[in-house]
């Protein structure tokens, strides 16, 4: 039985008189306007009296919502940066405010990617919503004090679908599991390769081949394997098949954390083979802190920056 039927029962009230009095129980949500506007107050400037307690209404409640602060002030600056660019308060816009807005961010000295729009419009999508949704009462209290009321400006027909896998740069695109799977063959195939012809350039070869593998394993960027020591090589006791490869710390770029390869030893071409045993007890020392230990001023050591060191062969 719904529930205003069955209070329908009990009160005897008419249906419409139940879902009002729901309804003024609903309104008194995180962020509603009746949360935080002050009543019998009228404000000398009320338009932006009333743009900031509906900012602080949606900051509320995104943070109901457990939203980091850098995303909540990330969007409150967009709605901001847009009300500006409108010349506009939010409950005055359009469709063609919202996509000149857009436009002109397009077009600028630095114009911005599909990714950073897509973002945004969904940023003001949600803004938008917000003050639409009858529940927070934020339509209502527009209506009455300026005779408009917000509009849901925009939906699937002025808003960018993500229809590409990737859609940042072209030379920043990720390698696909084939790729890097190719990219170890090289490497392992180099080392066999000058091995076989007895040139020097072995050991080098090798390191470069595990520090490939390395950058994989523990999804290391190349200012942290820059930073790398061999202390920084530890075991891990819930993976002891890696020996003294089970985990990285990693303390330089930006934070300090300790990174598993727990995965890794599932991958074509994890961990395991390519910092252990199998591939390095052939150069000597047996383990990948054996190969990095030589030859490798650019890595470890002395930490001359030489983030290209990897790869070394084309």
């Amino acid at each position: 039985m719904p529930s205003w039927l069955f209070l329908q029962s009990c009160t005897k009230m008419p249906r419409c008189c139940i879902e009002c009095n729901a309804w003024r129980e609903r309104v008194d949500l995180p962020g509603s306007a009746r949360m935080v506007l002050v009543d019998n107050v009228v404000p000398f400037d009320p338009e932006p009296q009333i743009f900031e307690p509906m900012l602080e209404g949606w900051a509320r409640q995104q943070r109901v919502g457990f939203l980091k602060k850098e995303t909540i002030d990330r969007r409150l600056a967009l709605v901001r940066r847009a009300s500006r660019f409108s010349g506009q308060y939010p409950w005055q816009w359009s469709a063609a405010e919202i996509g000149a807005f857009i436009d002109d961010l397009r077009s600028g000295s630095r114009p911005i990617k599909v990714s950073t729009a897509r973002g945004h419009l969904t940023n003001l999508q949600l803004f938008l919503g917000f003050m639409t949704d009858p529940r927070y009462g934020w339509a209502a209290a527009c209506m009455e004090r300026f005779g408009q009321a917000p509009q849901q400006v925009l939906c699937e027909w002025n808003t960018i679908t993500h229809a590409n896998e990737y859609e940042g740069a072209p030379e920043r695109r990720p390698f696909t599991y084939d790729e890097v799977q190719a990219l170890f063959d090289a490497a392992d195939g180099l080392v066999e390769s000058i091995r076989a012809r007895r040139r020097k350039g072995a050991l080098a070869a090798q390191r470069d081949a595990a520090l490939l593998k390395m950058f994989y394993a523990f999804g290391l960027r190349r200012r942290e394997a820059w930073g790398l020591d061999l202390a920084d090589l530890r075991r891990n006791p819930k993976m002891p098949a890696l020996g003294q490869a089970g985990v990285l710390q990693v303390r330089w770029g930006g934070e300090v954390v300790a990174r598993r390869a727990a995965e890794a030893a599932n991958r074509s071409a994890g961990a395991g083979d390519g910092l252990d045993r199998s591939r390095l007890g052939a150069v000597g020392g047996g383990s990948a802190a054996a190969v990095l230990a030589r030859g490798s001023p650019g890595v470890v050591g002395d930490r001359t920056p030489r983030p290209d060191v990897v790869p070394a062969h084309g």
